[in-house]
């Protein structure tokens, strides 16, 4: 397992294991929030499964599948919610961690630099510098 912190209290992974709960709950983190959908993932690796683990562990776990299409202006309001109400630092994951860190550029684009959000991406190996005229107008709206 792979993290890589984008604030103080959201990091995202790549896609995780239910073997790696016990660590992410070892690092601090106290909620992890799945981008991804089941249709991708196979037996074993699915929501249920890692929900499984994070609740053993006492982790908090939300569901929120992102792809693309009409619905991701509600799962980001979604996500900024799991991560408001959140009662400590959060792990979000996908297959690679890119859908969970455009989620999070997205949220902070009006309240940080989108030139400070490209970097941080680009630091933890997102380069995202593609997707600047939209969140400039994610900024200005």
């Amino acid at each position: 397992m792979e993290t890589r912190a984008l604030s103080d209290v959201y990091a995202v992974s790549p896609q995780i294991t239910p073997e790696d709960v016990p660590a992410i709950a070892a690092a601090g983190f106290r909620r992890i929030i799945c981008n991804r959908p089941d249709e991708e993932v196979v037996p074993g690796l699915r929501t249920e499964d890692i929900r499984r683990a994070a609740e053993e562990a006492g982790l908090e776990f939300v569901s929120i599948p992102l792809a693309q299409g009409d619905s991701f202006h509600s799962d980001m309001e979604r996500q900024r919610e799991a991560i408001a109400q959140a009662s400590g630092p959060v792990l979000a994951y996908c297959a690679s961690g890119t859908r969970s860190t455009i989620v999070w550029m997205f949220l902070s684009a009006r309240s940080h630099p989108v030139g400070d959000l490209l970097e941080c991406a680009n630091r933890a190996g997102y380069p995202l510098a593609a997707l600047r005229p939209q969140l400039e107008a994610a900024a200005a709206s």
